[in-house]
């Protein structure tokens, strides 16, 4: 100890104490307990001030950021610290940087370096080579503990024998095995998450559910009694790892997450737990234990929730949303590739319309499609239907049994936290016996408790009375019936009130996978690529400018602008009635609104004497030049002896005046002038003459 010098005493002795983890610091005492006996080896050495860093004890010496050794690097440049003590170079650091950075600054400033070995100058060669070669081989020591540890770990874990934790619904047995939990309450919980999903197809309305509902599913909390399942409201990342973890398809998987390395301030940060792509997992077994669905189902649920985050992936559908457009997140640009986009306006705000951002996004200018949804939801309805007609009857036998078992999974997750929370009465309550009435003390408590398990008991069993007290959904005949009927006929039980728009939507993305369209020609042009790799064709008519969901059929337009060139708007509207005709609200019609209709599609009004200055008569008008009767004049039409127009059922017959002056007609007139009404009298005869 020649190398402590009256120099080095008068200055500060720093004691660094350092164990890599928290578990050390716990069950590690002895270790702890010799390093904090190094403040007394100081003194005996001859320093009167003797300084303790503990700031890292729970921390790693492998090159992660450590405030105690930054502290004493900064005394030590201060020129405060003579020696700095420590049980052992591992103590210090593992890493070269943090070793030979301490070295470098204890030689400048004469500190030593003082182990249970010795003392250590780094300002002479042959220390400075001693204390080289113990920080090398303290972290090729690291180096080598880590790896034995890791390859243990991988080589059990290729076994599919490695449990560092189980997952809620599983339990241990033994070291190497795991198996479903045998408390019904949790399997049939945990099952239920899955079986709403598939009902429901979206994790956040699975979470909602269950927070609606009031159905706790169970939680994992450890604490000083070691693992315990807890009952209570589940937060979206709980279901969310239920329905993402494999262990419950069976299949055993080690490696899903990683770290990733970067250096912030000089030095090194690990952060963990990013998760890795399946392909790079390291340890991937199928059908390792029972699961709760099958390892094909879980692979659909996960296309599901992939295809739900649309923030993730550009080409994803997204998750279902509220509104009346049908084909949210189906349809994709035809000319740019990008997803449509839907926006909704109207008085009530129902009204649909779809449009793609493309040509603002690539290039700054305006939308690059944008057309209204009321026409192409209803034609891919008739298309999805079409497909479907055949499973019409099966899918109302389906219908008949979901509605048969409604309220049928909550009702029996009541009656299972029933069943434990009797248990846990009858536990207390024989706890409560088992203790001595005079140690009011215990007693007291116990009572208490016993006190908490009743109440929670009852408010189960009001629960589930309340429960049963609604109205059971047991179908009657009629409604079977009824359902039958509409299987049948799926397009009208497509178009029942009671079928919403999320259902349509899901029974949409049930057959389709995406639709791309573009508008050529003043009309959609789709590709429909159905679910299973096939693709058909539809072409679906765009509205014009100006046009709407309520415009009037083109057809009727174009019967307006002929009637009106033969009769005033007041007996075009009693013609437009009786041929079924309706505005493009549905309502009759009427003087106003054929001049309303006139006015905007610029069709004249008709003027007295306009038929006759085109030598066109109706029915009454030839009935007087002919001198028949008007019924003669039908049945002269009916017999194809007068030709003449009607261009619907109830409108006027225009008949031309070049027509009536034929000799033809004009004979075909006389004979049925001359025609007398035969007599009722069977027995009389005709004279000919």
């Amino acid at each position: 100890m020649s190398k402590i010098t009256p120099e080095h005493l008068a200055r500060q002795a720093i004691v660094y104490i350092r164990q890599s983890t928290a578990g050390q610091v716990t069950n590690n005492l002895e270790s702890k307990r010799r390093q904090y006996g190094l403040a007394d080896r100081a003194r005996q050495l001859g320093w009167s001030d003797v300084s303790v860093i503990d700031d890292d004890l729970g921390r790693s010496g492998g090159g992660v950021a450590r405030p105690g050794f930054e502290k004493m690097l900064a005394a030590i440049c201060e020129g405060r610290v003579g020696a700095v003590v420590s049980i052992e170079a591992s103590r210090l650091a593992r890493n070269g940087r943090d070793w030979h950075t301490l070295i470098e600054f204890c030689g400048l400033v004469g500190t030593l370096i003082v182990d249970e070995e010795g003392a250590y100058d780094p300002r002479h060669p042959n220390d400075r080579l001693l204390l080289g070669m113990k920080g090398t081989m303290s972290e090729m020591e690291l180096s080598i503990l880590r790896q034995r540890s890791q390859e243990a770990l991988k080589q059990k874990a290729r076994r599919g024998e490695l449990f560092m934790t189980v997952a809620i619904g599983y339990v241990r047995v033994g070291h190497d095995r795991i198996e479903k939990d045998p408390d019904r309450r949790i399997s049939e919980a945990i099952a239920l998450v899955f079986a709403k999903f598939g009902e429901m197809q979206s994790v956040r309305q699975v979470h909602l559910w269950f927070r609606h509902e009031a159905v706790p599913p169970p939680a994992v909390v450890h604490g000083g009694e070691g693992r315990q399942i807890v009952w209570k409201p589940p937060l979206y990342n709980t279901v969310l790892h239920i329905l993402t973890n494999p262990i419950y398809a069976g299949a055993y998987a080690f490696g899903r997450t990683g770290s990733r390395i970067s250096i912030a301030d000089g030095r090194k940060k690990v952060v963990r737990g990013f998760r890795k792509e399946r392909k790079d997992w390291d340890v991937l077994i199928p059908d390792r234990h029972e699961g709760y669905l099958s390892w094909k189902d879980y692979e659909r649920n996960q296309r599901l929730i992939a295809d739900n985050a649309t923030g993730k992936n550009p080409m994803s559908r997204g998750a279902l949303r509220r509104g009346t457009a049908l084909l949210s997140g189906l349809l994709r640009c035809g000319h740019c590739g990008r997803k449509l986009h839907v926006a909704y306006s109207g008085a009530d705000g129902n009204t649909g319309r779809y449009h793609c951002r493309g040509g603002f996004h690539n290039h700054g200018g305006d939308r690059c499609i944008s057309f209204g949804g009321m026409r192409i939801d209803r034609d891919i309805g008739l298309k999805v239907i079409e497909r479907l007609q055949p499973l019409g009857v099966e899918a109302a036998f389906a219908a008949m049994e979901t509605r048969g078992r409604e309220a049928e999974a909550k009702r029996r997750q009541l009656e299972l936290a029933l069943e434990q929370a009797g248990f846990e009465v009858r536990r207390a309550r024989r706890q409560y016996d088992a203790v001595d009435p005079d140690n009011r003390l215990v007693a007291a408590e116990l009572e208490s408790r016993w006190n908490e398990k009743l109440v929670a008991a009852h408010h189960l069993e009001a629960e589930l009375e309340a429960l049963g007290s609604l109205p059971t959904t047991v179908l009657t005949s009629t409604d079977r019936e009824r359902l039958l009927e509409l299987g049948a006929d799926l397009q009208r039980a497509w178009g029942q009130p009671g079928v919403t728009p999320d259902v349509r939507k899901r029974i949409l993305r049930l057959l389709i996978d995406e639709i791309i369209v573009r508008v050529e020609d003043n009309a959609l042009d789709l590709v429909i690529r159905w679910q299973g790799g096939d693709h058909s064709g539809l072409k679906v008519q765009k509205n014009r400018a100006g046009q709407h969901r309520w415009s009037t059929d083109a057809d009727v337009v174009d019967l307006v602008r002929v009637l009106a060139r033969q009769m005033p708007d007041k007996a075009i509207a009693p013609v437009l009635n009786r041929a079924g005709k309706t505005t493009g609200r549905g309502n009759g019609w009427t003087k106003s609104r054929v001049c309303t209709l006139r006015n905007r599609h610029a069709v004249a009004v008709y003027r007295d004497g306009e038929r006759q200055e085109r030598d066109e008569f109706t029915l009454d008008e030839t009935a007087a030049i002919l001198s028949i009767s008007p019924s003669s004049v039908r049945r002269l039409i009916q017999d194809g002896q007068l030709p003449a127009q009607q261009l619907c059922k109830g409108a006027p017959w225009v008949i031309r005046g070049c027509d009536l002056k034929r000799s033809a007609t004009q004979s075909a007139a006389d004979a049925r002038r001359n025609r007398r009404p035969q007599s009722e009298n069977l027995l009389q005869e005709e004279m000919e003459l």
